[in-house]
């Protein structure tokens, strides 16, 4: 080969890989925004950008609280919002037509030993059991995990469809305040206010570590995201398996963080025990088609969908 033609063969290699580099720069330099409800099963987003692992990773992430699920759902579907933190439920909802997101991984989980969600009776309603629920209104948020929670729950400890009342509080502080009051008799309430109201009075009747694989929360993201950034979404997910694993090894760590987030009322936090994180994985097949039938049998999505369309577990560390 000739002495030119080396050289300019060998600027040309350099210059290719520049500019792959600088490719790279350019979308992991793209801030990677996720909505966030304020609550615990966000608090390895938290972590995970206090402890610098994301700007390790070379991302750039914006995480966008939220007040309510309305306005999360807003900032997703108008693309404002890569991603979220959100419900296999309400998943079902976003891609009702086609799939316009996917869930990449689990938020948090209910297990044996920790709720996500507590049917609560108020203090002086005189309701101890689950036979006291025949008939009884309680106070859920519906159409949500909330109301499929409600569901499965009682009919797996016994109470037939026909013998659970329900009654639409779509707003957290409003089921707080009616249940304080004793204005709503029953309400299902996401731990760990469920506990403070324990603390206050309220009457543990009966919690989803009773059927755990029926509540959950995920991390979802939408199909564009994925298609134009992976290697930032598989960074992503890497830098919150970090975080999981700081939380789970020292959980007493991060309560003066959850106090500051208001993701635990300061009231309980001393007392209160942190869950167990889930580490790396995602629905399974099984949870997901409960979760279509229940959507399908009130109507609430036109037809089943499809388990590897929505999950995709490829970006797991």
């Amino acid at each position: 080969m000739k002495k030119g033609n080396h050289f300019s063969s060998l600027f040309l290699i350099v210059l290719s890989l520049l500019l792959a580099s600088c490719s790279r720069s350019a979308v992991s330099d793209q801030p990677i925004k996720i909505a966030l409800l304020p609550v615990l099963d966000s608090l390895p987003l938290y972590v995970a950008q206090q402890q610098g692992y994301f700007k390790d990773a070379g991302l750039n992430v914006e995480l966008v609280p939220v007040g309510s699920a309305p306005e999360r759902d807003q900032l997703m579907q108008s693309a404002q919002v890569d991603g979220m933190l959100n419900e296999l439920v309400t998943t079902l909802y976003y891609n009702r037509e086609t799939a316009t997101i996917k869930i990449l991984r689990f938020a948090r989980i209910a297990t044996a030993d920790y709720p996500v969600f507590r049917i609560l009776a108020a203090k002086d309603s005189g309701i101890n059991t689950v036979d006291d629920l025949k008939n009884v209104p309680i106070g859920i948020s519906q159409a949500t995990v909330i109301e499929y929670m409600a569901d499965r729950v009682l009919e797996h400890a016994g109470i037939s469809k026909e013998e659970i009342a329900k009654i639409a509080v779509p707003k957290i502080s409003d089921r707080t305040a009616l249940l304080a009051s004793g204005e709503l008799k029953v309400a299902v309430m996401p731990d760990p206010l469920a506990s403070l109201l324990m603390q206050q009075g309220a009457i543990l009747v009966i919690d989803d570590t009773s059927l755990p694989e029926v509540s959950n929360s995920v991390y979802s993201f939408r199909t564009e995201f994925l298609e134009e950034r992976p290697a930032d979404a598989k960074a992503l997910m890497e830098a919150i398996e970090k975080a999981v694993n700081d939380i789970n090894s020292d959980k007493d760590a991060w309560k003066n963080l959850m106090v500051e987030l208001k993701l635990v009322p300061e009231a309980i936090v001393g007392d209160y025990q942190v869950p167990t994180f889930p580490t790396a994985s995602v629905p399974s097949e099984s949870q997901f088609n409960d979760a279509v039938k229940w959507a399908l049998d009130r109507g609430l999505i036109p037809a089943a969908q499809n388990y590897m369309v929505t999950i995709d577990d490829s970006f797991l560390p």
